[in-house]
């Protein structure tokens, strides 16, 4: 029998995108005959763990990095977290280098976790930040980010090489010295076209306090919609619950399979302007509307983006108004993206080396 080779997982928890857009990569490398290992930590394991209960699970060291509850203090906030993040990622260079040696790993996909690579054995990392904007010091926050990923063998951007594309400048327009990979956009939903069941899905992710904080101000300027709402809160527990809220129903979490149907079984979607997000609402074709993590650069550019090219609008948190979402009918939403069937055999074909 052959031994089939083991390729470790690794997405940030971070919201919960990182681990999501990981998902066709696992099923892709089952289907290739490979035995994927999965590791990570929080909400963003729960997800992996429920969604491939039969592959091996660890637990990584988290970065557990929490948000400011100012949008003007973001960038504050975040450079106080630095030092707790460098002692993350020290540990997880300990941690990776023991579990090849334990798991026989045969090769590494980093999704963003700055740590788990090796000289060992082949790393990607996967990520559509190549250029980390952050304000005035975007030039050093993207020199930083491009220093960490030369350290790496190979880099997957899940993105067009050409335009148009969903990152814009984030994925685009930097060299690396190794190699860069245009992989196409990764989702783990599929377009279906189905009833109409709700006119809102509103899709909560991310770190607190601000997840929790959209969803209050989301709760109570959706009580005066005149319309059927499903509110996923994004939180990964042990079991699902619900309730009903007047005209919204709320559950905590959804499975793969769940979500996709919610999803085309809605009208309109209204969340954060993650990556992520973009990438799975853009395979569907869906309209959206986007509010932007405050603060957050890279969810405002990338929100700014879609405005400016009449895909989807967006506001600001605070002035977030039921009113606002007769916007979205003047925008074309995000066209369903007909990806290039992806070479998975010869994306692959790093870790098949000897």
């Amino acid at each position: 029998m052959k031994i089939k080779r083991r390729i470790l997982i690794a997405p940030l928890n971070w919201g919960l995108g990182h681990s999501t857009r990981c998902i066709p990569i696992i099923n892709a490398l089952i289907a290739k005959g490979f035995e994927p290992v999965l590791a990570s930590d929080g909400m963003a394991l729960a997800l992996l763990q429920q969604e491939f209960p039969n592959l091996e699970h660890i637990e990584l060291p988290g970065y557990n990095v929490k948000y400011a509850k100012k949008g003007r203090d973001f960038k504050l906030k975040l450079i106080s977290e630095i030092p707790k993040i460098q002692q993350a990622i020290s540990a997880e260079k300990k941690v990776t280098k023991a579990l090849i040696k334990q798991y026989k790993i045969n090769g590494i996909i980093s999704d963003s976790r700055f740590g788990v690579y090796s000289k060992n054995v082949p790393s990607v990392f996967i990520t559509h930040q190549l250029k980390v904007l952050s304000g005035s010091t975007t030039w050093l926050s993207s020199k930083i980010n491009k220093n960490i990923i030369n350290r790496f063998d190979a880099c997957w951007v899940p993105d067009f090489s050409e335009h148009p594309n969903l990152s814009g400048k984030l994925g685009h327009d930097i060299k690396l010295k190794l190699p860069i990979r245009y992989i196409g956009p990764l989702s783990r939903l599929e377009k279906k076209h189905l009833k109409q069941k709700y006119h809102i899905l509103v899709l909560l992710s991310g770190p607190e306090p601000q997840r929790s904080m959209l969803e209050k101000i989301l709760l109570n300027a959706l009580e005066s919609f005149n319309g059927s709402v499903l509110l996923i809160r994004g939180l990964i527990e042990t079991e699902q619950k619900t309730e009903q809220k007047n005209n919204i129903h709320i559950c905590n979490f959804m499975t793969s399979d769940a979500l996709e149907i919610a999803i085309n079984e809605s009208d309109i979607i209204i969340s954060r302007s993650g990556y992520t997000t973009i990438m799975d609402l853009a395979k569907l074709g869906k309209k959206a509307f986007f509010i932007p993590t405050p603060g957050q650069f890279e969810q405002q550019y990338l929100a700014e983006k879609l405005n400016q090219e009449n895909r989807a609008p967006h506001c600001q948190q605070d002035d977030f108004t039921v009113d606002q979402l007769e916007r979205v009918s003047k925008y074309t939403g995000l066209k369903s993206i007909d990806n290039v069937p992806l070479n998975f055999e010869q994306l692959f074909s790093l870790f098949k080396s000897e």
